[in-house]
């Protein structure tokens, strides 16, 4: 087993819920979240991110709005819609369940 591969599906698997949690607290601009994101200990390159932003934008549950930037050319801040702000309410029930489920699991004596 490839504990590095696990380890980073893992991740995988999470970061569309972080990236929506984060978004959810205020426009964003990518810069922004990538902070956050390694802030958090969950290390994302802009190749990972930008696909996964327009992938969530086409779905309808983040728009955008450009605006003039002091340092150089407009940025692009990144909004959460009402699909997407419901798409996300259910993905922390979701997050609840599995926490749930994994700390059940871990402290379950195999003998009960």
């Amino acid at each position: 087993m490839d504990l590095e591969n696990t380890q980073s599906q893992m991740r995988k698997g999470i970061l569309e819920y972080c990236i929506l949690q984060i978004i959810s607290q205020g426009a964003c601009y990518s810069s922004d979240i990538l902070e956050r994101l390694k802030q958090a200990k969950l290390l994302v390159v802009e190749g990972t991110l930008y696909p996964l932003l327009t992938r969530l934008k086409n779905g309808g549950l983040l728009s955008y709005r450009w605006e003039e930037s002091k340092s150089g050319p407009p940025r692009k801040y990144f909004e959460i819609t009402e699909t997407g702000a419901e798409f996300l309410a259910s993905l922390t029930h979701t997050w609840t369940e599995l926490q749930f489920a994994v700390a059940h699991v871990s402290n379950s004596n195999p003998n009960e």
